[in-house]
């Protein structure tokens, strides 16, 4: 579980392992959109189709893990951060349950039938071919995408400029090998050295009274 300083393994195993899914789906389907009809491109697809399915069932452990989790402590930042922050990640949930779901209806409209990983049969959404429906899915899937690329720009960007501008945890404590940048406290601070004092020379001496010869001896 996560602490008020940093995300718990069960938040970051959820986190990263979503990110790889997501991106090694959308190098794929960018890749397989101009291969030639064959049983390769056949497969890709399958392949396509379970990755996007395996992104939906773990969206919806992570909204049930977040529940019970607690997040860390905010990291402070301007108030326009902040909500640039929550509007981005909003925004990238939607998208992490649009894509797989208007994949799915596409799927289904163009009368396919559809597997997770040759393992598990899933019902067709529209009960059959639906041409009307199938273009407004594939709209859906390709504009969604592309704002999905744009959202996760927008992330790791911010998230990088946290770490090498800004300087504080907000991408430290989501990485399982970095460490916390500790605060440097006060009294380790150097102080000021005071201006060193000019060496006065000691006061002379008062010469000694000489010994007057005694004229009587």
């Amino acid at each position: 579980m996560s602490d008020p300083n940093r995300w718990g393994l069960g938040a970051r195993t959820l986190h990263w392992t979503m990110a790889v899914l997501i991106i090694g789906a959308g190098i794929v389907g960018l890749y397989m959109s101009d291969l030639p009809n064959s049983p390769q491109k056949i497969r890709i697809y399958a392949l396509h189709k379970s990755v996007g399915l395996t992104v939906l069932a773990l969206l919806l452990l992570r909204v049930t893990w977040s529940l019970a989790d607690r997040r860390p402590v905010e990291v402070p930042m301007p108030p326009w951060q902040a909500m640039a922050a929550r509007t981005v990640h909003l925004l990238l949930y939607a998208l992490m349950l649009l894509l797989p779901l208007s994949g799915w209806l596409y799927n289904s409209a163009s009368g396919y039938p559809l597997q997770w990983f040759g393992l598990v049969n899933l019902p067709s959404l529209t009960g059959g071919p639906d041409p009307a429906l199938k273009g407004v899915a594939h709209e859906l899937h390709e504009y969604g995408f592309w704002l999905l690329v744009l959202a996760l720009v927008a992330h790791a960007g911010a998230a990088l400029k946290h770490h090498i501008v800004d300087r504080d945890d907000t991408l430290v404590r989501m990485l399982p090998l970095l460490r916390r940048r500790a605060a440097v406290p006060t009294s380790a601070v150097p102080a000021v050295a005071a201006e060193p004092a000019i060496p006065t020379a000691p006061p002379a001496a008062a010469p000694a009274e000489s010994v007057k010869e005694n004229p009587n001896p």
